[in-house]
Order: C-alpha cells, then structure tokens, then sequence
C-alpha cells in the first residue's frame, strides 16, 4: 500500500479524495490544522493535526508514514474573504506550499498534484475557458493559487518534482453514501445554501449580482461533482 499526504484532508474536497484514495488501495495521511476542517470527515487513514507552514513538522510526518505523493489542498478558499484578509491568503496558501516544497525537497518526496483553482482565469476573455487561457486572476484568492501553481512550475524545472495542477471550476455534491459531504460555517455556496432554504432551516436566500452578460443579468456558474474531482 502506497501512502498519500492529503493537506487539508479533513475538509470538502480533501476528505472526498482521501475516501477515493483508500478505496483504490491506498492510505491518504490527512494534514490539516481543523480550522475550516472537520475530524469527523477523517474516516480512512490517520489524522495528523498541525500548521501548513510547519515545515520541519511536515519533514517528520513525511518519514514517520513514509509518504511517496502528496496532494495538497490545504488553503483559505473564499473569494470575497480573501479582499477582506489578504495577508492571511498569502500566509497560509502562498507560504504554506513554499513550506510544504521545503518539506518534500527535504525528504525527496518527488510526486504532487495541486488543489488549483479555475479562479487563476479571472474574466474569461472566451468561452469555454481552456487549459491555455490566459491568466488574469481578478481576487486575492485567485492571485495566490496563480502564484503557488508558478511556483511549482518553477520546483520542476528545478528537480525531480513531477506535477500537476488542477483548475476546477466549482465543486457540488456529496459521497453518495452520506458519509461526508459539504459544511461550512457560515455557507457561501449557492447550491447547500438553496437546499437549505428548501428544507425550511433557513427563510433568506441571497444571489448576487444583477449586471452579468446573461438572460436575466445574474451570474452563470460551472460545477462538478466532488467526486468527480477526487476520482480525477
């Protein structure tokens, strides 16, 4: 059995993938500091709780489960909080992958794939968006995926890394066995926060944004189903 570190594995996407990961025959190791995660989602492999930016940490949980591949989705992901608390963006996602290049390099861990964003687009200057678009991220949120996604571009000119970036456009859905699923406090996602107001727990829904190039001028958004993203 093959060992996997899955930074921020006890969130969303993170936990979605480490259940994909151990059913295909591997131990996802998840890393997170439980401050947007939940230790209940930690369900098929070892919780380590510690900081993104811990790298000498990092080193040690690296030998200590001897890891051969990280995916590192551990980041601060809200667009409109990120204008709000820049700084903490730029610490945790941007110096947080540096450490975590750090870590790897340390213990010649050679293979990464890279919780992205579509948000590194910003505007699309054509639809649909491709792989080859350029990148003109339009939020703080989007600027610091731009440069981590760089930097690891960088790291493998510059050695043996092997990686890759992914860019997906918003994540929906849940483990069709009701095991984990999407939770955040408070909900900034259009599709929980609907079925929330179906169900009766909440009597507001907001949408925003009245001035988009569409029928009705509200936004268009693409979504893909969680699993989806964690099979890929």
């Amino acid at each position: 059995m093959s060992n996997v570190l899955v930074t921020g594995g006890a969130g969303y996407i993170g936990s979605h993938i480490c259940k994909v990961l151990a059913t295909a025959g591997y131990l996802p190791v998840t890393y997170d500091n439980l401050s947007r995660g939940f230790s209940e989602f930690v369900k098929w492999g070892p919780l380590i709780e510690g900081n993104i930016n811990d790298s000498r940490f990092l080193v040690d949980v690296i030998n200590k489960y001897s890891i051969k591949s990280v995916i590192h989705c551990a980041a601060l992901a809200y667009v409109r909080e990120s204008f709000e608390i820049p700084v903490d963006y730029y610490e945790n996602n941007v110096s947080g992958s540096i450490s975590l290049l750090r870590a790897m390099k340390e213990t010649k861990v050679s293979s990464l794939v890279l919780s992205s964003s579509c948000s590194v687009y910003g505007t699309p200057q054509s639809i649909p968006v491709k792989e080859t678009s350029s990148i003109r991220p339009i939020s703080v949120y989007g600027t610091t995926k731009a440069i981590v996604e760089e930097l690891v571009v960088d790291c493998v000119k510059a050695s043996s890394l092997s990686a890759v970036s992914l860019r997906y456009f918003n994540a929906a859905g849940a483990d069709p066995e009701g095991l984990i699923g999407e939770r955040h406090d408070p909900e900034p996602h259009v599709i929980p926060s609907i079925l929330k107001n179906a169900l009766g727990s909440s009597k507001i829904f907001k949408l925003y944004g009245t001035d988009f190039d569409t029928p009705d001028g509200t936004a268009v958004r693409d979504y893909v189903h969680v699993v989806d993203i964690a099979e890929a």
